[in-house]
């Protein structure tokens, strides 16, 4: 009560808080709670309660919809509006008294985008909550949050990251004991303790002294020292036993007084357990009462005269009332404040205990009894109670139970993702699948309008959850409803299945035929076909190697928005145009119509349209080396990814192009923190696992880099369908390792690649690029001769942060035996990277040409080579890639210990040293002289110094005048 004190005290300061009460069934969390808000409420804060339950029948949000719903109840009409502000209309969503309230309140624009449309509502509630503490402290207490649905929870994340001022505490109950490391508030609590308002009590039993105090309290009597001994070993403090146990002691006069009304023997008639003492209690209830109360239960942990007047059609209003009125005095219910005919059983295990003496069969019997009496009492509002009926339909034995059970389930699935709860949707439109028995994991075609109905909710409920395989599952089942509705000629529906936006883009190859079969249904110049038409030519060109026929298909959409003045529909074919020009190395189109996407983007098109077009940008002048203009992009990416609104699988595509940039860089520390976050989101994505590895690899951590090799080697052979379009996993693999399995894997990943005829030359690049690194690994002239033809009309490359592909020509040549051609290919590459301004690649093409170079030992090869090492120790050593280091610093060593030749040059000066001096007496800056030689300008700055310090110089006139002396300036 302390804590909780304290935390309101700084609450009411306008220091947002959220405490959460934990501990075991009947500790008392509840109780706790309770007590503090009476506090709370005598101290002026205003008090709002949500409960969750175990039925999966409560609607999605429902502790919110609790909450809030007392606060509409309670509050004007004006103030209401002017609280809500202008997010009333999300609120009425999930919660109607909202609309009954505020007359005249329009509904919210509809959002095609279900991640925007839900985090649209959760910032509506957040700033309505934020207003409302403003006016009056806010206590909003969510009991029992180890049974509260997944969406609940994602609000209750959302306000606890997001709500940094106002006067509001938000205090949560939960069993700690039911909570696995999958339980969904797991994941949620370890989001939460990195907020600094958060604190967690938890609650443990009383003690043997708090034992013998309660008793006394509860029965006015000095209990003796065994009788709380022994209450205290068989409830071990809990509360709710304890209390159960002494009330049953009371009724029946069996508490001792003293020591005179006790023999040494006795065991004072405690019961075992708690559910014994419960029933000891309730056998002291009317027959009458008991039976009404029983079939509450089954109705749920809440309850409604209503209700219990449907089910018991022989008693009257009045002698229900009556019999509530005897639970209540018994205090086995209670009644739910500001709602007038509602009761809730005073604990959970009072509920269970009445449920538990019904045999199976007749619950089952009473649940279909229940639901139909439901239906009539429901009957003008059958979708906001589809759940609960469903709930009761699936646990009754009817002969139509099933029928009806499928129909609440569809019904409570679209009510779920209407109200933003896709994963509770996933929940209610599976479950009416597996009823109807039809196979999750089919293939065919669904056989009715209801089945193709539950296999288009699910797609759609399960393409926003972001985990990888259900994206996969979605296109599935859409593509199942998709065939129903075809066959039955139901245009509306078959389109509507064939162009839903699946992000990212799912099977693509399967979605053709579907595509291709739902142009047909349409009118050729129509908006359907050109929408149709934009993600044909999408999937045409990314996955069925037809460049043209996608070009065709892009082509007519775009004629179709612009002659219908439909922006949408441009943003979404200029953006498939971009990633099909990705796709065929077309870099600058895919630059120029990403570009074109963005700028005429009006904010409301599907997230994945946005973060796509940024993507192709970005990769596009990654690979042709343009990290500057690339930045611009990657920092939007950056904003996309941590913007509530982007789906999960959408944030890890964003961290990919991030985690490169930093690569390209050399800022490993960055790379790993992106790679983390995204990695968070999708453990098995393998362009990050990539990333990661090369970070590792670079920098020399090789126990995290063989942790992180393992991890995509895995994932590799988890989902090897998506091997051969990562493009980034086998070079990657190819680039960090020697061990003979893993490369195999990458072998063979990359073989299967371009023996597929729909292969697009960026993964056939990529796929050339791996082959060709392990032919230079192992020496194969004839491999490496068949890869450098294939990759040398891709010059001016860059493989993601593998390689550039400049310096793959170079390690190729040497492989082969040419040299004099290497030695062009690796001026390329750094003319290329010191352009670009890849400086770790830079380090690399150092070394490798100065091996290549020490191996031909040409005339002046040494002193070249030499002055290749020193560049690749000096840019190594900054970036600390402590293998390159090594090896660079290892060879430099050796060679110039080898050189015993007379100095080529006066004053012991190095040829490197020479040719800056050269460009320095042509008068040109640090920068320019940077540029002509593709070193760093501290490179040069400390070979100017070295020049001074030799020549005796003090300046650059000086030295030029040293170079015209000692001829070394070029003839003309």
């Amino acid at each position: 009560m302390a804590a909780l004190k304290s935390a309101l005290d700084n609450a009411q300061t306008g220091q947002p808080r959220m405490v959460m009460l934990v501990g075991e069934a009947g500790i008392g969390k509840t109780s706790t709670a309770k007590e503090f808000t009476k506090f709370a409420a005598a101290q002026g804060s205003k008090v709002l309660w949500g409960r969750c339950y175990e039925s999966i029948g409560m609607p999605p949000y429902w502790p919110w919809v609790q909450a809030i719903r007392s606060y509409v109840r309670d509050s004007d009409p004006e103030l209401l509006r002017s609280v809500m502000g202008a997010g009333a209309g999300d609120i009425a969503e999930i919660v109607p008294e909202v609309m009954e309230r505020l007359s005249g309140l329009e509904p919210s624009p509809r959002l095609d985008n279900p991640e925007q449309a839900r985090v649209r509502l959760f910032d509506s509630i957040t700033n309505f909550l934020e207003r409302a503490s403003r006016l009056q402290p806010l206590v909003l207490v969510l009991d029992n949050l180890h049974w509260a649905d997944q969406p609940t929870l994602l609000l209750l994340e959302f306000l606890a990251q997001e709500f940094s001022n106002g006067q509001i505490l938000v205090l949560g109950t939960y069993r700690d004991e039911e909570i696995s490391a999958e339980h969904p508030l797991t994941r949620v609590l370890s989001e939460l303790t990195k907020t600094p308002n958060f604190q967690r009590l938890p609650l443990k039993g009383l003690s043997l002294e708090d034992v013998g105090e309660l008793i006394t309290l509860m029965s006015g009597v000095t209990p003796p020292r065994d009788l709380v001994e022994t209450v205290f070993t068989r409830t071990q403090g809990n509360l709710l036993f304890v209390t159960e146990v002494v009330r049953l002691l009371v009724q029946d006069s069996e508490l001792p007084l003293d020591d005179r009304h006790r023999t040494a023997d006795s065991d004072f008639g405690i019961p075992d357990g708690v559910r014994e003492a419960i029933s000891g209690r309730l056998v002291r209830l009317s027959d009458a009462c008991n039976q009404a109360l029983t079939t509450a239960s089954v109705i749920g942990r809440e309850f409604s005269l209503g209700q219990l007047e449907r089910v018991h059609a022989g008693e009257t209003d009045e002698s229900l009332l009556e019999l509530m009125e005897e639970g209540l005095n018994s205090r086995v219910i209670e009644e739910i404040p500001h709602a007038v005919g509602r009761y809730q059983f005073t604990h959970v295990m009072v509920q269970e205990t009445l449920a538990s003496t019904l045999s199976a069969t007749r619950r089952s019997r009473m649940h279909g009894e229940i639901g139909r009496a439901l239906e009539s009492l429901y009957a003008d509002d059958l979708a906001s109670h589809a759940a609960e009926l469903a709930d009761h339909f699936s646990r009754s034995d009817a002969v139509l139970a099933d029928e009806k059970f499928v129909g609440y389930s569809l019904m409570a699935g679209e009510r779920s993702l209407a109200g933003h709860a896709c994963e509770d949707a996933v929940g209610h439109f599976e479950r009416g699948l597996v009823a109807r028995r039809i196979d999750l994991s089919g293939t065919e075609a669904a056989a009715d309008e209801e089945a193709a109905a539950l296999l288009f909710g699910l797609a759609r409920a399960k393409s926003t959850t972001g985990v990888v395989q259900q994206v996969t599952e979605a296109f599935t089942a859409l593509s199942r409803a998709f065939e129903y509705y075809a066959e039955v000629g139901d245009v509306a529906l078959a389109v509507a299945t064939a162009e839903f936006p699946i992000a990212p883009p799912p099977n693509r190859i399967s979605g053709v035929g579907m595509l291709a079969r739902a142009l047909t249904l349409v009118p050729a110049d129509s908006i359907e076909a050109g929408r149709l038409l934009s993600r044909y030519g999408g999937i045409l060109g990314a996955a069925n190697g037809d460049y043209e026929g996608a070009q065709v298909a892009l082509g007519q959409a775009i004629s179709i928005s612009r002659r219908e003045g439909d922006v949408p529909l441009e943003v979404q074919a200029l953006t498939y145009s971009a990633d099909v020009n990705w796709q065929y190395r077309h870099w600058q189109k895919s630059i120029d119509s990403g570009l074109r996407a963005i700028e005429l983007a009006t904010g409301n098109e599907n997230s994945f349209f946005e973060v796509l077009s940024r993507w192709c940008i970005a990769g596009s002048l990654l690979h042709i080396g343009e990290l500057d203009a690339a930045r611009v992009h990657v920092s939007a990416l950056r904003e996309l990814a941590e913007r509530r609104s982007t789906s999960r699988i959408l944030a890890t595509w964003c961290f990919i192009p991030i985690c490169t940039l930093f690569c390209l860089e050399g800022d490993w520390e960055s790379a790993r923190e992106y790679s983390d976050r995204g990695l968070e989101f999708s453990p098995l994505a393998q362009q990050l696992l990539a990333t990661r590895v090369i970070s590792e690899h670079e920098s020399g951590e090789s126990a995290q880099k063989e942790v992180y090799l393992e991890r995509l080697i895995d994932a590799m052979r988890r989902r090897p369908e998506l091997v051969g379009r990562t493009s980034m996993a086998t070079t990657t693999v190819a680039r960090a390792t020697a061990a003979t399995d893993r490369l195999a894997l990458a072998e063979s990943a990359a073989i299967a690649n371009l023996s597929d005829p729909s292969v697009t030359p960026l993964f056939a690049m990529h796929a050339h690029a791996a082959l060709g690194l392990m032919a230079v690994q192992r020496g194969d002239k004839t491999a490496a001769s068949k890869h450098y033809s294939y990759l040398l009309g891709q010059r001016g490359t860059m493989l993601w942060a593998v390689t550039s592909v400049d310096r793959l020509l170079g390690l190729l040549s040497r492989c082969m035996g040419k040299t004099d051609q290497g030695v062009q290919h690796f001026e390329d590459a750094l003319k290329f990277c010191g352009k670009a301004g890849f400086r770790p690649e830079t380090a690399w093409v150092c070394h490798d040409y100065a091996n290549m170079l020490l191996a031909r030992d040409g005339k002046e090869d040494g002193g070249k080579a030499i002055v290749l090492l020193n560049e690749s120790l000096a840019i190594s050593t900054e970036l600390g890639m402590l293998p390159l280091m090594k090896s660079s610093s290892e060879i430099l060593e050796r060679t110039e210990s080898q050189t015993v030749e007379k100095p080529l040059f006066p004053n012991g000066l190095t040829q490197r040293e020479v040719e800056v001096l050269r460009i320095v007496a042509s008068g040109k800056t640090s920068a320019e002289i940077a540029t002509d030689l593709v070193l760093s300008r501290r490179t040069v700055e400390r070979h100017i110094s070295n020049i001074y310090s030799k020549t005796g110089s003090g300046n650059r006139a000086e030295a030029t005048a040293f170079a015209f002396t000692h001829g070394l300036m070029l003839s003309p």
